[in-house]
């Protein structure tokens, strides 16, 4: 897990490159020229927040509806949607689960344009949707997927940004913008603060993540992570559904990490983080600003459409320390494989 984590700033690097980018510019061109009327996303585990991810992007940037598939309602109660203006995006690490390459059939039979976005472009998820999009992170050696999430982050963020300019290719100021990804990956993963506060959560015996916007996706994965690898009970929820309720669950013995950008998401943790203060949580930001009463993880200050690239890293980072601290082994989580099929 390690290793994997160590790799991403490589990754981001190689998936910008010409190689992979050039591919990743025909295929949004080739979805441009179809111009979809809404966008539906399947997928599972680490990879749905990646497709929730993708879901902001697509309402926030392109202005079109957007949300995430029940593959069972396809799978198990066999529904048949009409699909025919959307675009169907299967996203998969490893492109193996059939229920989410029986979705993509059945999408494409309505008349939907499909798309694979996967680490495995020979897969079965690739091999029945029309276009695909190798999202190139090279083997994953832990069951925790860590460097395939940011990849499949990234060539959504390419994707979407290729879609809006129309010809598929990114405007100068974005690719000088991405170019910097890496960089300033490596510069967050040699922080040692998310490692550093691993022991501060040895004994928790249940913890809260939230964001709101495109941070919401890194506080579910975040969650996932901590539960996969510590066996810690982590329940995710926007900021906003955190005052609708689950608010009163936190206290000083219910640990919080808040991942907070500086775009409108994170401002709009501004009504969150007080609540949070009334009710003496323990609060960790994951964010480039100070907050009071709050210890914080710092991150770069980016566009926030990007911040998710950077901010689940050092949250890898924690959860891969907080396993090892509570005797785990991080790399083989108990009764997980690296894939799920699920019908």
């Amino acid at each position: 897990m390690a290793a994997d984590i160590d790799e991403q700033p490589a990754g981001y690097e190689r998936l910008l490159s010409a190689e992979y980018a050039a591919p990743i510019a025909r295929v949004a061109a080739a979805i441009a020229e179809r111009r979809p009327r809404h966008v539906v996303f399947t997928a599972r585990g680490t990879s749905d927040h990646a497709a929730l991810y993708g879901a902001y992007l697509a309402e926030i940037r392109l202005g079109l509806p957007a949300g995430l598939a029940s593959p069972s309602a396809i799978t198990l109660f066999g529904a048949r949607p009409d699909l025919s203006d959307a675009l169907v995006v299967g996203v998969s690490q490893s492109g193996g689960s059939p229920d989410l390459t029986e979705v993509l059939r059945v999408a494409r039979e309505a008349g939907a344009l499909t798309l694979a976005v996967t680490n495995a472009p020979d897969s079965p998820l690739a091999g029945v949707a029309e276009l695909g999009v190798d999202i190139a992170a090279g083997h994953e050696r832990a069951v925790a997927a860590t460097k395939t999430y940011t990849a499949e982050l990234l060539a959504l963020l390419m994707l979407v940004e290729g879609i809006r300019a129309g010809d598929g290719v990114l405007p100068e100021p974005e690719r000088r913008a991405l170019a910097d990804l890496p960089e300033l990956a490596a510069r967050t993963l040699a922080d040692p603060t998310a490692t550093q506060l691993a022991p501060r959560y040895r004994f928790a015996g249940q913890l809260v993540t939230t964001g709101r916007g495109y941070a919401y996706p890194t506080a579910r994965e975040a969650a996932l992570k901590l539960m996969e690898t510590s066996y810690l009970p982590a329940l995710a929820f926007s900021g906003a559904d955190l005052l609708h309720g689950p608010l009163a669950m936190t206290d000083p013995d219910v640990p919080v990490l808040a991942v907070v950008g500086s775009g409108p998401g994170g401002q709009a943790m501004g009504e969150v983080l007080p609540r949070l203060g009334e009710r003496r949580a323990d609060v960790v930001v994951v964010g480039s600003a100070e907050i009071a009463g709050a210890t914080r993880i710092a991150v770069p200050d980016v566009d926030e459409r990007y911040a998710p690239l950077l901010d689940i890293l050092p949250l890898q980072r924690l959860a891969l320390a907080l396993a090892l601290a509570r005797g785990e082994d991080p790399d083989a989580p108990r009764g997980l494989k690296k894939v799920t099929a699920t019908m």
